[in-house]
């Protein structure tokens, strides 16, 4: 039995695991906390590791368009991620593919909003101390001087824009 656990088994027969034992351990003990690791444990957390891939797969099929188009798609284990609290853990891993330029539009959108929220701190007046000094914590120029601050930003820019 220990040889089939093991996954040893070259005659054909169906092995205990389907993953290969040596990449989990170098993957366990790549944790500093880990010094030596019984061959139970490996066993155990390599079953465990495939039924836990087994039902994010079949999760992911049946609440995803997986049963449309009798596949599963990089979309539906994204979906699973953000949509089942059973799985939020992974979303960070997981993420929605979107296309570049949806991207980039998203972050010119974020700039404009951060642009607008910076000028009306501006014309509140709330942004009086901050005028007074430069990007860089320098001194800002002067108000109303057309000179460049020393690293190149104008007098506008160096009162108001971080480097």
């Amino acid at each position: 039995m220990a040889d089939v656990a093991v996954g040893k088994d070259k005659c054909g027969e169906q092995r205990l695991v389907s993953l290969p034992l040596s990449r989990i351990r170098v993957i366990m003990k790549s944790s500093p906390e880990v010094s030596s690791i019984n061959q139970e444990a490996l066993v155990l957390t390599a079953k465990a590791t495939e039924l836990f891939v087994q039902y994010l797969a079949t999760y992911s099929y049946s609440h995803g368009s997986g049963e449309e188009k009798k596949a599963l798609a990089y979309s539906d284990l994204a979906k699973s991620a953000e949509e089942s609290e059973t799985f939020q853990f992974l979303a960070d891993i997981l993420p929605k593919k979107i296309l570049a330029s949806k991207y980039l539009k998203m972050l010119r959108e974020e700039r404009e909003d951060d642009e607008g929220s910076a000028a009306a701190e501006e014309s509140d007046g709330q942004s009086q101390e901050k005028a007074a000094w430069h990007c860089c914590d320098r001194p800002a120029l002067q108000p109303g001087r057309q000179e460049s601050a020393p690293h190149g930003c104008s007098a506008r820019e160096a009162a108001v824009l971080p480097c």
